[in-house]
Order: C-alpha cells, then structure tokens, then sequence
C-alpha cells in the first residue's frame, strides 16, 4: 500500500501525526499510532478518537472496511490503550462534521488494528468531559504521567516549549552564547536556603546547589565570553506558595561593556520573541519605566497591577485638623493619610467593605477608614467630620465624585504601602476593575542597593549582593547603607515580577564594602568570595544582566492557576514529589559512605537508628 509521507515525523510506526490528516488527506492510506481516548458503540459502526501529543482524530470501525479480526479487536479496546491503525481518510457526513476538532472534516476508516500496549483501570481519568472536574490534585501529582497526557496540558508544555525557543532565538540573535555553569557548587548568600550534598570523597564538606549562576556568570564576563545565557535549573530551600517551587527554570543573562539601557533593550526584544513564539502576540515596546520610589508612593508595592486605573495619593492635606482623633493622631506622630479613590466604589456593600478592611489589617494596618459619596452626602466612620470646604477639596484635589469610595489608611510610610497595596487589588477584583484584556509591562529601576531586615534591623541585600551602587564612596555603603541606590531593576507584567536584574558591582572595594555592610567579616568575605574579587584583579569589564523566571512567566501566559500547571513534575507545597516518593531516607550505612549519621534524640528521623 503506498503511504502518504510526512517528513522526519514519519517513523516504521506511522505516516504522521494523529492531528495532521485533514481534508486534503482525504482518499489516501494513512497510518496513525496513540492512544484510545473515548469509544462509542453505535451499534454498526464503532468510534474511537485516537489521542497522541497533536491532537484527535476520529477513527470509524465498520463491517464494510474493517477486516473481521480489527473489528473484533476494536471491540475490546479500554481507555488508554496504546493501538497502530491502517485505514483511509474519509470526508465526514455533513451531519457529523465538528468545527470544535482540528480534524472535525475527516475520519479514519480502519481496515487494521494492533494493540501495542494494553492499560489497566485508570486511577485518574485522562478524557475528563467539560461538564466534570478534575480529580484532587493530590491524586493528579500522584500520578503525573497520566494527568499530562490530557490535551490542556500537552498545551501548556507546547507553549512553555515554543516560548523558551522564541528566548532562544532572540538571544542568538543579539549575540549570546549558551553556556552551561555547574550544579555542584559552593554556598553563597542569595537570601534563601541552600540544599545541600555532603560530598563522599571528602567527609564533613557539602556541596550546594545554585541557587542561580550569579557568580559564574560574572566569572564568564571576566573570561570575555561577552554574552552569555542558559536556561538554567535553580533550587531554593524555601517555603513554597502557588507560584514557587524548590526547583525552578530561568532565563539567565548577562553581557559586558553595558548600561542600564542597552540590558533592558535586549529583555524587552527577548520577551517579545517570547511572547510572539509562544502565545502569538506582539508586545509594544519600549516598556514605559518607573523608580522604584515613585512606584511605592503611587502605588504600595514594587510590582504594581497597571491594569487597575486607581493610584494611591496623599490626603493628608485634606483631612487633618478635622477633629478625627485616628486622623490628627497619627499625622502628629509623623504619618501621613494615605489612600485612593475607587471610582463607583459606593456601590460597595458593608460586608465588602468589611473584606477590604481585613485585607488591610492582614498586611499590617490598624484599619481601613473609607468614604463613600452619595446624593445624600458622606457615610463612613469619619463622614460627620467633612463638612462642605472638606468635601470640595476631595473633589477638586482628589476627583471624587457622587458614587465613589475613598479607602484610606494612616501611619507611617512602611505602615501604610503595604496594606494599600493589597486594598487597592482587592477593591478591583470587587468592583470589576481590572482590564482583563490588558498585557501591562513596566520597567521598575533605581531600586535601594539595602532594605532593612524585619527581625533584625540589619541591612539585607535588596536584589543581591552583587549590584552597583549608585555612589563610588565604600564608607557611604557601610555608614548610612539605606540611602544607596542601586542600579537594580524587575520587569513587572500585570502586577506579577517576572524578571529581576542589575548592573554588577565589579570594584573590589566597593564589592568588599557591601558585603562587609551585610554582616561578613574579612575572613569569611576571602573564604566565601575570594576567587571572585581575584578574577577582578586582573581585568573585568563593566556589566549587568538579568534572570526571568520561565515557569512563572508561562503560568501568567497561559493564565495557569498554579505553576505547578507549567512543570512536568512539581513538588507539593511541602516539598515532596509524591509520584516518585522523593525526598526518601537513606539508611545509616548508605549514610556512612558520606561521613554521615542520625542524630540522637528527639531529631533523629523515625525509624532511624543511630550509627
């Protein structure tokens, strides 16, 4: 039988994929291989849809065509099995044609049948109907190669997988070169834990995993390779939300002889390619920019959510010396009344407003004070204190008008950005204000090279320890280290990070300044970081680079729930990977060949006895 060839994807096996057929097939031999996704007995005739990573088509078993032996066969076939066909292509009865299939135009009439593989009862259900929801997702991890072999998440891997090529391709096309740094390496402070190896040749010393390739990426600007990037595996030992994991992907990038500019012109035209290879969209660049300072005023946070309208403003000028004790109170002690006018926001019900008052106080407040202008005048805890001059200058200064909420939040810069931030989401997930249509992107820049650490107090590394300050003076750096800026900036899409960057400090001096700001003594800075500040001895150039976190960044392309969506085999939110049982113990004479034992006592593992 002559076989229709379809290039390199033809194998002994098939002619093509089971989404390839369509009308021009029609009339020709074909062979398919996959798996049995649904079967309907319609009594002379069967169907089967059969699945592989492209897609379904409709294969039609009939006493005219099918050979006796494939038709009996066909007749047994379960959910999943694994089957090769020959057949021809068919146009379909018009009554039967289904616009909601790539291949709804045709059919396979099946002359033979092989079962390559027979499945057992499923423990999760792959075909899951639209009107069904899906298993736990307990049980879907537990059995991960089934549930990724549902359509919906063959797409998520099809577009994670065209987005990193469109990286790719931008990249070589501005010149990078791909490298790979090791996995095994030495411990470095990035403001998370690290996992670590104990190294079997050499007991009582560990490895530890990267928590990025930071440092040799710089190495590779002092070795002159220019420009480099890797998609590169990263582990942090941190506790885990909805949009992190253990183990991560990311974009990693970086380039000599560069400033701010250029470094943020090659992360747009990556994300570009990205976005237009994965998902078919062209982005508008330049991305419009932001200080950090300017976005914390507007808005509370350093991501902030462009697709809300509302920014936060001052309304201390406007509602202090009414008499309203919280109000007068708070300015006298040094704060200020700040807050944002929701537009329609009087239509708010109390038990609403009573949600955005509790978001507010989860993320550090006293309380929310609100304002609601009706036709009949001010309600709200502090309404009987605005009187008709107060009134006017809310709307003359602040554009409040009949039918809004003003939401408002007094104290200290730090006690009020963050609780503003949250309100500020909240009231436009309410009120129906967020611009779901909208690709928001920004630049956020001039970041502080420290923060202030909320237990200790002490200067913690705002980006990473390896950024340029904005001052070449190293007893500024040690001596009032919040005032520094840094030349550190995030891409921020809809209100989420995706891509974090800097400048690198690569002046010894002012590299051993920071570090000594953090807390390292001379010492520990030569044993930690001593082969660094040596390769900076004998010529580094000027350079910067970024990293974009490639799970997340295709969670928010596809809209994903989770990012564990996005991964092929995710750990829990405890950090476990339940289909493969791992992390799992090692008994104490596997333990031995690493220098190892349990200790004694209350920590020592369940089970474990001391060696």
């Amino acid at each position: 039988m002559e076989r229709p060839s379809e290039g390199r994807e033809a194998t002994s096996y098939r002619d093509a994929r089971c989404a390839t057929a369509g009308r021009s097939w029609v009339g020709r031999p074909v062979r398919l291989a996959g798996w049995v996704h649904r079967r309907r007995d319609l009594g002379g005739l069967l169907f089967v849809d059969l699945r592989d990573r492209s897609g379904l088509v409709q294969l039609v078993f009939g006493e005219d065509w099918t050979e006796p032996d494939a038709l009996e066969l066909a007749h047994g076939l379960g959910p999943e099995d694994v089957v090769r066909v020959e057949g021809e292509v068919e146009l379909r009865p018009e009554e039967a044609l289904n616009p909601d299939m790539a291949t709804g135009e045709i059919e396979v009439h099946v002359r033979r049948l092989e079962r390559l593989s027979a499945a057992d009862s499923l423990p999760i259900l792959v075909a899951v109907p639209p009107e069904e929801s899906l298993p736990s997702e307990e049980l879907r991890l537990r059995h991960r190669y089934l549930d990724l072999r549902r359509p919906g998440m063959v797409r998520h891997f099809e577009v994670r997988h065209r987005a990193v090529a469109g990286a790719r391709a931008a990249l070589d096309a501005e010149g990078f070169l791909e490298v790979e740094t090791p996995l095994l390496t030495r411990r470095t402070p990035e403001g998370a834990r690290d996992y670590v190896v104990p190294s079997r040749l050499h007991h009582g010393e560990f490895y530890a995993l990267p928590q990025s390739p930071q440092l040799y990426k710089q190495l590779l600007m002092v070795s002159g390779f220019d420009r480099y990037y890797q998609v590169a595996r990263c582990l942090r030992d941190e506790d885990l939300r909805a949009d992190r994991q253990p183990e991560f992907s990311q974009i990693d990038v970086e380039m000599s002889f560069v400033g701010v500019d250029d470094v943020l012109g090659v992360g747009e035209r990556m994300l570009a390619g990205m976005w237009r290879q994965g998902v078919g969209l062209e982005l508008e660049l330049p991305f419009p920019r932001m200080t950090h300072d300017e976005a914390m005023e507007s808005y509370g946070t350093d991501k902030p959510d462009l697709r809300i309208p509302w920014r936060l403003e001052d309304f201390t000028e406007a509602l202090v010396g009414t008499g309203f004790r919280v109000v007068d109170g708070a300015v006298e002690a040094g704060g200020r009344v700040r807050g944002l006018v929701a537009k329609g926001g009087a239509r708010l019900s109390r038990s609403e407003v009573d949600r955005l008052a509790a978001r507010a106080t989860e993320h550090g407040a006293g309380g929310l004070l609100w304002l609601k202008s009706s036709e009949d005048g001010w309600s709200g805890p502090m309404a009987r204190f605005i009187d008709d001059e107060r009134g006017g200058r809310l709307a003359a200064e602040h554009g409040v008008e009949v039918g809004d909420v003003v939401l408002l939040v007094v104290g200290g810069d730090a006690e009020t950005s963050r609780p503003l931030d949250a309100v500020r989401r909240a009231a436009g997930e309410a009120l129906d204000a967020v611009d779901r249509n909208a690709h928001r992107w920004l630049w956020v820049t001039d970041f502080p090279l420290f923060e202030r650490d909320p237990e200790t107090g002490r200067p913690a590394a705002a980006h990473h320890p390896f950024t340029l300050p904005a001052t070449d003076d190293p007893a500024r750096i040690r001596e009032d280290p919040f005032s520094v800026k840094a030349s550190a900036y995030d891409v921020v899409y809809n209100g989420a990070e995706l891509c974090s960057g800097s400048i690198r400090c690569h002046d010894p001096v002012l590299q051993r300044a920071i570090l000594a700001t953090l807390g390292l003594g001379s010492e520990e800075i030569e044993e930690r970081f001593g082969f660094l500040l040596e390769a900076f001895r004998y010529g580094v150039p000027p350079h910067g680079g970024y990293a974009l976190g490639v799970d997340r960044t295709v969670m928010l392309m596809l809209g994903a729930d989770s990012i564990r969506e996005v991964i092929a085999f995710p750990k829990t939110t405890a950090a476990r990977g339940l289909m493969e049982g791992a992390p799992s113990p090692l008994a104490p004479g596997e333990l031995e060949e690493f220098g190892l034992r349990f200790a004694e006592g209350p920590g020592a593992p369940r089970g474990a006895s001391p060696s």
